[in-house]
């Protein structure tokens, strides 16, 4: 079976149930939790497909993954995942789950790039923008690169907004030519 319908089945499984316990933010954290721990450790996947692991040693290095203040329903999961052998597709479970729990709740992320550190304000103001034009929640997150010079580049589902001093002078350069 491929992976993709593997980790859908489980993630819509969870959030289901998640939603029926009334506790799908607190599973969607740990979920988040988790992504960010395979992403921070990438050696962790590795870990976690070492067929010489034991399922026990695996079940702790997941519900440590998950944060440290799991949901119960999240770590009765990971024991599920782990029994049933499907722990090598975690990583692609939670991600699946983050997009499912999304979908649900009209939730967008965004990221907005600047040259330097915005204000409380502007960051809140741009979130305002990217609110009203999708009519969903966002969850908004602020990169800092000072090699965009100055402006911006906001960034939400498939859309991009690249109003930085960077890609002005990579168009003038361009015509230039």
């Amino acid at each position: 079976m491929d992976i993709g319908v593997i980790s859908i089945r489980y993630a819509r499984a969870l959030l289901k149930s998640s939603i029926q316990n009334g506790c799908d933010k607190n599973v969607y954290n740990d979920m988040a939790a988790l992504t960010k721990s395979f992403v921070d450790v990438p050696k962790l996947r590795h870990t976690i497909n070492n067929p010489t692991l034991n399922k026990e040693t695996k079940k702790q290095l997941l519900i440590t993954a998950c944060g440290v203040d799991i949901n119960p329903l999240t770590r009765n999961f990971v024991e599920l995942v782990i029994k049933e052998g499907r722990e090598m597709v975690m990583m692609f479970i939670a991600s699946s789950y983050i997009t499912l729990y999304r979908k649900q709740k009209n939730i967008i992320h965004g990221k907005l790039i600047t040259a330097t550190t915005v204000s409380p304000a502007t960051e809140q103001r741009m979130r305002q923008i990217v609110q009203d034009k999708t009519n969903g929640t966002v969850e908004f997150l602020t990169e800092v690169n000072p090699e965009i010079i100055g402006g911006f580049i906001l960034e939400y589902d498939t859309y991009r907004m690249d109003a930085s001093v960077q890609s002005k002078l990579r168009d003038i350069l361009k015509t230039l030519k």
